[in-house]
């Protein structure tokens, strides 16, 4: 289910902040074009720490934005993150695919820290099932079904058809590769900033070799905003996107983002210190950041002046092609970051 890559799908990235939506078309070469998007805020108690805490209120964005965006497909995609998922790179004896699906299952509970009953489980091959081969490694995926249950049943109760579940560090990943040339040389660290999780994906010799969720975003800053200055929270989200509120400057609230973005660099150093120590593949090369909390006032640059190496805004639609007519320039470059998972969701494809 999770890595289900033929008939295209609407990338559907329910946030805890915002639900996105993103329709593209494939083109000949491999090429795609943006056929539709659409954003709309959640209500804060919608979804709490990843779970979906009122199923009404997200049902009603999905149908706001179908009818909003027009979208004709009955195929949407989602992804999840957070606590709930495990992913976990194996090594097991080479074995043919059907030893391998027959097997699988009791490999992962021996890796899977949760009742295997419990959990949807996929998995795929990172390298070729060669007998000649001693060894071989499998990327496994397990998330709660309690959560995967919860994403399904709010698209279906939006009207749609939820074909593909994904995780975000992948949807990511797609959208960079996408995108962006991957370098062999280099170790690229996608990091993806929602209001409630981020997610680490560390993609080495054109490979995700490393992936890591913590819980701190966007919410953060948000929340010291209103401790600081007794604002509300929509208030809050004003000043944390650069506008005065009240009395309250702009720059009144860089000081306070700024040490809340200190505090993100902390939480990352101790993710890339946990890669070097169990990882030979050497330090992080460049950083590169999406999500909504990515585009938080001067966050990219106290992260690059914080690890040295160059940092940017992953444009997920760097590639994409689309009519000037149809969709305004300056606003899909100023909201990019934040669909990268969208984008990455809406070139999966249905049955293959």
């Amino acid at each position: 289910m999770f890595f289900n890559r033929s008939k295209g799908v609407v990338g559907l990235d329910i946030g805890s902040a915002t639900v996105k939506m993103v329709e593209l078309k494939e083109k000949k070469g491999g090429q795609y074009s943006l056929q539709r998007i659409g954003v709309e805020p959640l209500s804060p108690e919608a979804i709490v720490d990843g779970s979906i805490m009122d199923s009404s209120l997200v049902v009603d964005a999905i149908q706001k934005l179908t009818e909003q965006t027009g979208v004709k497909s009955p195929n949407f995609a989602t992804s999840v993150s957070g606590h709930s998922v495990i992913i976990k790179k194996i090594e097991l004896p080479a074995m043919e695919p059907d030893e391998l699906a027959e097997s699988i299952q009791w490999e992962a509970e021996q890796h899977i820290p949760f009742d295997i009953n419990d959990v949807r489980l996929d998995y795929v091959t990172l390298s070729d099932g060669d007998p000649a081969m001693e060894n071989m490694d499998v990327l496994l995926v397990a998330v709660k079904r309690e959560k995967v249950n919860d994403y399904v049943s709010v698209i279906s109760q939006s009207g749609k058809s939820p074909v593909v579940v994904d995780v975000d560090a992948f949807a990511i990943q797609n959208a960079y590769e996408l995108n962006y040339d991957l370098d062999p040389l280099k170790n690229v660290a996608l990091i993806n900033m929602g209001a409630g999780v981020t997610n680490i994906n560390i993609v080495a010799r054109g490979q995700s070799v490393f992936w890591r969720d913590i819980s701190f975003g966007g919410n953060q800053f948000t929340e010291s905003l209103q401790r600081e200055f007794n604002l509300s929270f929509d208030q809050a989200e004003t000043l944390k996107r650069g506008d005065a509120v009240g009395s309250y400057t702009a720059a009144d609230g860089r000081k306070v983002l700024d040490q809340i973005s200190a505090e993100m660099a902390n939480e990352i150093q101790k993710t890339f210190d946990f890669f070097a120590a169990t990882s030979s593949e050497g330090p992080v090369d460049e950083l590169v950041l999406s999500g909504g909390c990515a585009l938080t006032p001067n966050l990219q640059e106290v992260l690059r002046e914080r690890f040295g190496v160059p940092t940017e805004l992953l444009n997920p639609f760097r590639r994409v092609m689309f009519k000037e007519s149809d969709f305004n320039r300056e606003w899909l470059e100023s909201i990019a970051p934040m669909l990268a998972v969208a984008v990455g969701l809406a070139i999966r494809r249905v049955g293959d």
